[in-house]
């Protein structure tokens, strides 16, 4: 099933998103709502950016057959999860062009003062 996000609220401390279900004719769907708690986004740091794509995934998890429950709460086992999710991809992402030339000079902003006097010898010692 395919869902649409369509809006979202603040509701004491929870973010309450409202996401419709698309049917395969293409009609009217239902809606559902997936409350999360802000609290926990900011102790799992989870960008509030993320909490759509999230809610949805928990909205595709549990909806199945089951069309009576139309409202779901995004729990702080949701979250960790998606959390060490993230950070595992993250460490598995692949390294760039920019990081691995900061790597090499041996400083995040890719100055190292050894390596500017080999390749410039004129530079005066300080």
């Amino acid at each position: 099933m395919l869902y649409r996000l369509t809006g979202f609220t603040n509701d004491l401390g929870f973010r309450v998103f409202l996401f419709e279900d698309i049917p395969e004719d293409l009609g009217r769907g239902r809606n559902y709502f997936v409350r999360a708690d802000l609290a926990l986004t900011r102790k799992y740091r989870i960008p509030l950016q993320e909490l759509p794509l999230l809610c949805c995934e928990i909205l595709r998890q549990r909806t199945g057959n089951d069309d009576t429950q139309h409202t779901f709460t995004c729990t702080e086992d949701d979250m960790s999860t998606y959390a060490r999710d993230a950070a595992w991809a993250e460490e598995r992402k692949p390294e760039t062009h920019t990081q691995a030339n900061d790597r090499e000079a041996g400083t995040a902003t890719g100055i190292n003062i050894q390596i500017m006097k080999e390749r410039l010898p004129f530079v005066r010692r300080i």
